[in-house]
């Protein structure tokens, strides 16, 4: 089997992955991804090494899932229940000893996860992003660029927090919701609708 942690995607997500990966100076040993294009190229120097069906070919591979999407990373990673996941923490970012972060989560650069905060499976804390005390991300949810959570926030299952969205605390955001960048959740959302605006009021019901 090849060394080296392997990146599933080749987007833009999976540059700052790969960034990640060699900050810490971990060997990269390829990247899958299903554009038949990508194949044979390379991603800031690591190999495509075609498409995300061939990563069976590697029993027992440790991997992280590249892709931003989060219904994606959700299907791979159910899709590839034997891959060893990996939990991603950049140098510069501050993650306080009591906070836990799941298999496969990624924590970029320049973010602060405070005390007793609690990161699922396959969670993305995007750069610059900060997450107070207590908060609780479910699986697969993210915060992207300069996202505020503060103390006792929860996200479930597959939130999107946008660009610069902030939510006081101790609100609840439901499953597979969209929050629109700069939006202000200052009240508990429900499940399965996009909310924008300040203060975050739901605009789209969707499934």
């Amino acid at each position: 089997m090849a060394e080296g942690i392997f990146v599933i995607g080749a987007g833009g997500h999976a540059k700052v992955i790969i960034g990640l990966l060699k900050a810490l100076g971990k060997p990269i040993a390829g990247v899958f991804d299903d554009d038949p294009t990508k194949k044979g190229q390379s991603l800031l120097g690591v190999p495509v090494l075609g498409p995300v069906e061939s990563a069976r070919e590697y029993p027992g591979l440790k991997a992280v899932i590249g892709i931003g999407n989060n219904r994606i990373r959700k299907r791979i990673a159910e899709c590839f229940r034997d891959v060893n996941w990996v939990r991603l923490i950049h140098p510069s970012a501050w993650v306080d000893p009591s906070a836990q972060v799941g298999e496969g989560s990624v924590v970029f650069a320049g973010t602060v996860v405070q005390p007793h905060a609690k990161l699922g499976r396959h969670v993305v804390v995007n750069t610059g992003a900060t997450v107070d005390h207590d908060c609780f991300l479910d699986d697969y949810a993210q915060v992207t660029p300069g996202v505020h959570l503060a103390g006792g926030v929860v996200l479930e299952e597959g939130v999107m927090m946008g660009t610069g969205s902030v939510a006081i605390p101790l609100v609840r955001v439901g499953a597979w919701t969209t929050v629109g960048a700069g939006a202000v959740v200052t009240r508990d959302l429900p499940s399965h609708v996009t909310a924008v605006g300040i203060p975050a009021k739901v605009i789209k019901h969707h499934c």
